[in-house]
């Protein structure tokens, strides 16, 4: 067994570079898992430089100074920055607060929609129908209760929120001024020969900085595009429902199949089944299918393609590793792990086969 063991580690670590990464792997890995939470306002203003950093570079190349550029493009980002938090979020708060409210209603309009249900379909008891009820009624009003309550035990949450509101935003101006000399600082501790190490980065911080930036764009133009369909249509909560649109493009094929169904169940209990509903999911598919269709591939054409299985495995582990940023970021870890095995350097007995070939 060990034999196979060392053979195998000779075959596929025999190279230094391989070793560096794989030791880089394991930290960056081990880093993130063990220390994720006190991280999480380095990791949210990372993402946030590099969205701003492609506008940076853009007007650099323009000739502009860069502190100049990062300063314009820092008191932009403040600016929408306020604008969510004085302009969004008071509304989006008023809008959920009032379908919490709501919910008693339209679990009774549901409740006598499910009680018809054994008149036609015989295999459906009324038991049944009021174990479902009951057990949809305690779940909602829990979550009710736990979405407008602000207890005593709600201030520690506040207090963390607000600290990363302020810690974040310098993280991000020292990140976007000063992204040179960290970047120095950080490949100073590292061997000079790295050759391996800096192909997987520089294919994965092309990789990243597109996704990121990408991603960011779809989020504001579907849920831009949601807010004035539905706001045409007179749907209810259309801000609430917009935000979650854009928000379920962050899960590939998941996120969109989710939020279809609080969008129909609010259609259905505020038109019921008529041309009103008929045309608010026709225009919501058309948001879907042209996100998909057309506005994807031009955000993401520098983005490796992936097999549809590969993103929603990688979408279940590294959200069940890291949350929401493992959900966030499951593409660029999948397109990393394919970097990675492309990189790798080959066995030593298919190289000497190659060479034996050539010869």
């Amino acid at each position: 067994m060990m034999a196979i063991i060392r053979q195998w580690f000779h075959r596929y670590f025999s190279d230094p570079q391989a070793v560096l990464l794989a030791v880089l792997l394991v930290v960056g890995f081990t880093v993130v898992l063990t220390m994720g939470k006190m991280l999480a306002p380095v990791l949210a203003a990372i993402v946030i430089a590099y969205l701003l950093e492609g506008i940076i570079l853009t007007m650099e190349r323009r000739g502009a100074p860069r502190f100049t550029v990062v300063l314009l493009v820092f008191m932009a980002f403040m600016a929408f920055l306020l604008f969510l938090l004085f302009g969004v979020v008071p509304l989006l708060w008023e809008q959920t607060a009032e379908l919490v409210r709501e919910l008693p209603n339209y679990l009774a309009s549901g409740q006598q929609q499910l009680m018809a249900l054994p008149e036609h379909y015989s295999f459906i008891s009324e038991g049944q129908i009021r174990e479902v009820i009951d057990l949809l009624r305690r779940e909602m009003t829990v979550q009710g209760q736990r979405i407008l309550s602000l207890s005593l035990g709600s201030i520690p949450v506040l207090v963390t929120l607000l600290v990363y509101l302020i810690l974040v935003p310098l993280l991000v101006f020292f990140f976007l001024k000063d992204k040179a000399r960290i970047v120095h600082w950080v490949t100073a501790f590292l061997p000079s020969e790295r050759r391996l190490a800096n192909q997987v980065w520089h294919e994965m911080d092309l990789q990243l900085g597109n996704y990121v930036r990408g991603k960011f764009w779809e989020i504001v133009t579907v849920g831009t595009a949601t807010f004035v369909v539905f706001a045409l249509m007179g749907l209810k909560y259309t801000l609430l429902l917009a935000v979650l649109v854009g928000l379920s493009v962050v899960v590939p094929y998941i996120g969109a199949a989710v939020v279809t169904i609080p969008v129909a169940l609010i259609a259905y209990f505020q038109w019921g089944w008529g041309a009103d509903f008929a045309w608010l999911m026709v225009a919501y598919g058309i948001i879907q299918a042209l996100d998909g269709n057309v506005l994807v591939p031009l955000l993401f054409s520098e983005v490796v393609n992936l097999h549809p299985v590969a993103i929603i495995v990688a979408v279940l582990v590294f959200g069940g590793l890291w949350g929401f940023w493992g959900v966030f970021f499951a593409i660029p870890l999948a397109t990393l792990v394919s970097a990675i095995l492309r990189a790798w350097p080959r066995p030593v007995e298919a190289e000497e086969m190659a060479e034996g070939e050539e010869a």
